[in-house]
């Protein structure tokens, strides 16, 4: 990387680098001031510094001709985020990057968490050049601001050419989720209780998610809910709690890349109370359109009480998709093919659609927007009739019904995809192009003058190096050019001039063409605007799309895999699965290593907890994981990888399983585990799965087995949920005989190949293990894990070491179990006589 090599000035801002926190500073310089403006500052420095004194923890660009400049740390921060050099020039340290590279070293920026602000120049030069201040300052001002998961666009995706479109995707790229969460608490003095709100937001396709929950002192609520969303930027008060700013700060810096940590930026406290956020809310619908109003009421937000919890499709719903990917795979239709044929190779019309309504969007991207949604419209209005005629599904006719008279108002508004060609509806550009033509017009007319003075019939304008309406005239003929001409430039042959005409006219036209530009932006955004206000409507035509897409791959994956239409019921609480497969794992091995398959059978008044048990490395997490996918299939209203399959609608499912800490906060992994534990036993009811994968381990077995067992007791006997509980710890399987009717114990089989026992003890060798991965009734004596020892390659004289001591330990245990079973059985003999 470049570094700089000269000193800081003290005039420079100093701008922490910290994304998390910045703040900034001005001092004083030393200097002696400019005699005519009487400051040690350059007017340039003295614009940026007013700019910059707004917006203090802010990375600025300011464009300055061809290319865009950082001023005083800024440019010290470029330098070394973008790889560029910076100079001392005048009292600040500056660094530039040409105009047209703007945005790839504005993502840069934002990637790495800055903040980063385009501070554009509001005069052109022609324009500048016949106003009355054209030896002033060009004024400029700041256009647009950008953060993490601000960009949306054409920030993310600059001019691209025509040839562009030819790969779809290449132009409107899926671009990762890039969430903006905004976090707001309250104490309550009187109660004592924790409340947090959350508010996320995704910019580039619109969705909004709104959360209200009470949370505890380590806020593992807060917690939970930042690590699944994964928000790239946090907005919170400026007088957040400490132990929620130290939990944001934790995780903010927890990724080893730093293009990947999360951004967070504190804003004043009053913008986050009750008044002041209505107040910008009423603000900002009341400077719209009621057009746009009633619209946005339209709108699709994503409402959510608790991301905790799974929502429901309600049972109708579910039983329509299935019907519609039972029609996918059984009709013989030809519309079908034809529909799915037009959602292939679609671009991101989600995300293109919400950079049109941000006014964000290049020319070329807006025209593959809007020209593909107009051909699935035409297409799909042409196959109304066979939609009619030929399909049964209710729920695919109503999406293939609807999406093309959604569609349809691109072309009853005009929305013409060859803008300012028919300038009917443009009657300011209309003028001024006719301006231009005009002064044009009046330049080919002096070319007939020009020909009369320079002697020559045949005399034309040439351009070179983008000067116009040069008149070139041979160097043996220059005695004849008249003395007010300017020379342009001159080779050895031929000089180049502009008569005193073409100097007034050139000037007059490049004032009008800078004028069109400026007039055909302004136009450009108000027919986005126009666009604009059909964006939710467009967004419904899309969202219906989606998921007949979806549905389209619901039925693939059935059709490819042998998958069957499980039987969804809405009051039932069981699930029952004929061999059952991991739709994962059995994709993974194909046919030659074929999956095996499982029965499950969890009945809410029957056995609904199943205690699994076997060795290591047997099938059991494979197995559990099974479970709850087929159950989320099913409920989504897909097939499910199984033979047959009865599934009840859950509320949620719960998992506990794996092993991690959480070091930077103090938490032990057996911390972490009982923390998850506690969650669950708080959000679960009798309407779920919960599973449970070996819980106590983090702690010594006596402990870890005691609170294994009440976990299970409790789920057993007062949530009375679906319980799937695998563990190594078998006084857990004594359960069965407490709760006979509803607690089974199972375990994943396997062939043991004990060695022969030998004379000397220092011979003994550990069992060798063949895995059946069948799930199997009945409980299995022992976890076998000097076998996964082996499969590890651990050395020989280590495992007949741990064999013997395994033994030695075994034979303890039992002698103990004989002697209590002994001394009750004693006990009882006498109680009895």
């Amino acid at each position: 990387q470049a570094k700089c090599k000269c000193k800081r000035t003290r005039g420079a801002f100093k701008t922490d680098t910290n994304p998390i926190a910045q703040s900034t500073s001005e001092g004083g310089l030393r200097c002696s001031p400019n005699r005519r403006t009487k400051s040690i500052y350059t007017p340039l420095e003295q614009q940026y510094m007013e700019i910059k004194e707004q917006h203090k923890d802010t990375i600025l660009c300011v464009e300055c001709g061809y290319k865009y400049r950082f001023f005083g740390e800024d440019a010290e921060i470029a330098a070394k985020e973008l790889n560029i050099f910076c100079h001392l020039d005048h009292n600040f340290m500056t660094a530039s990057i040409p105009t047209h590279r703007l945005f790839v070293h504005v993502r840069r920026l934002v990637s790495q968490g800055y903040k980063v602000g385009v501070v554009k120049q509001t005069e052109t030069s022609a324009i500048k050049a016949s106003s009355a201040n054209k030896s002033s300052l060009f004024t400029r001002q700041l256009s647009a601001l950008y953060t993490k998961s601000t960009l949306v666009g054409e920030d993310v995706n600059p001019l691209l050419t025509l040839g562009d479109l030819e790969q779809a995707e290449d132009v409107v790229q899926d671009m990762p989720n890039s969430y903006l969460m905004c976090v707001s608490e309250n104490w309550d003095k009187q109660s004592k209780e924790l409340t947090i709100g959350l508010v996320v937001v995704q910019p580039s396709t619109g969705d909004v998610m709104v959360d209200c929950f009470g949370d505890n002192a380590s806020r593992s609520e807060l917690e939970a809910r930042v690590l699944k969303i994964q928000p790239v930027e946090i907005l919170v008060p400026s007088d957040l709690s400490d132990p929620t700013e130290r939990l944001l700060r934790t995780i903010a810096l927890s990724s080893v890349q730093a293009d990947d940590r999360i951004r967070i930026e504190k804003r004043e406290s009053t913008q986050f109370e009750y008044p002041t956020a209505m107040m910008t809310v009423k603000e900002y619908y009341s400077s719209t359109s009621t057009q746009t109003v009633e619209n946005r009421e339209k709108g699709n937000l994503l409402v959510c009480c608790s991301f905790c919890s799974l929502f429901l499709s309600l049972h109708s719903e579910i039983h329509s998709r299935q019907d519609a990917v039972a029609e996918i795979l059984s009709s013989e239709s030809s519309v079908l093919p034809s529909i799915q044929a037009l959602l292939t190779r679609l671009p991101d019309l989600e995300r293109g659609l919400c950079s049109i309504y941000h006014k964000k969007c290049s020319t070329q991207e807006f025209y593959l927007i809007s020209s593909t949604l107009s051909r699935l419209c035409t297409e799909l209005q042409a196959l109304i009739p066979a939609v009619q005629s030929q399909l049964r599904s209710d729920f695919l006719k109503s999406m293939l019904l609807d999406t093309p008279q959604l569609l349809i108002c691109i072309g009853e508004k005009r929305l013409s995809f060859e803008l300012f060609v028919d300038l009917t509806d443009f009657p300011l550009i209309r003028e001024r192009k006719e301006e231009i033509q005009a002064v044009l017009s009046d330049i080919i007319e002096h070319r007939r003058d020009l020909r009369l003075i320079l002697r020559n019939q045949s005399l034309d304008y040439v351009t070179v190096s983008g000067q116009e309406f040069l008149i070139e005239v041979k160097n043996s003929m220059s005695s004849i050019v008249p003395p007010d001409w300017v020379k342009i430039n001159s080779t050895k042959v031929v000089g180049r001039y502009h008569s005193p005409f073409i100097v007034e006219r050139h000037r007059r036209l490049l004032q009008l063409r800078e004028q069109l530009v400026i007039d055909c932006g302004r136009e450009w955004i108000n027919f986005l605007q126009l666009f604009g206000e059909h964006y939710y409507i467009l967004r419904k035509a899309v969202g219906h799309l989606a998921t007949m897409d979806c549905l389209f791959s619901l039925a693939q994956v059935a059709k490819e895999n042998n998958y069957c239409r499980p039987e969804v019921l809405e009051h039932e609480r069981h699930i029952v699965i004929k061999a059952g497969r991991h739709p994962v794992i059995d994709m993974l091995m194909g046919e030659q290593d074929q999956y095996v398959p499982n029965d499950t059978e969890l009945q809410g008044d029957g056995k609904r907890a199943m205690i699994i048990t076997g060795p290591n490395m047997g099938g059991k997490s494979s197995y559990i994981r099974q479970v709850a996918l087929v159950t989320i299939m099913a409920q989504l209203g897909s097939f499910v990888p199984a033979e047959e399959a009865s599934i009840g609608i859950v509320d949620g499912i719960f998992t506990r399983m794996g092993a991690s800490d959480n070091i930077s906060r103090g938490r032990s992994t057996f911390m972490e585990e009982l923390l998850e534990a506690s969650e669950i036993l708080s959000c679960a009811t009798a309407r779920s799965l919960v599973i449970l994968d070996e819980l106590g381990r983090g702690t010594s077995t006596h402990d870890g087995i005691a609170i294994a067992y009440a976990t299970l007791e409790f789920f057993i006997r007062n949530v009375r949920c679906l319980t799937l509980f695998v563990t190594h710890y078998p006084p857990l399987c004594e359960l069965e005989k407490l709760y006979p009717q509803h607690v089974g114990n199972y375990h994943m089989a396997f062939l043991l190949n004990e060695p022969e026992t030998a004379a000397d003890e220092e011979e003994v060798q550990p069992e060798f293990i063949t895995f059946l991965y069948q799930l199997t009734e009945g409980a299995a004596g022992r976890s076998y894990g000097l076998n996964v020892a082996r499969l590890a390659s651990i050395p020989e004289s280590i495992l007949r070491t741990a064999a013997i001591k395994s033994k030695e330990l075994e034979a303890t245990v039992n002698s103990r179990r004989y002697s209590m079973w002994h001394m009750l059985k004693t006990l009882t003999t006498l109680l009895t006589t």
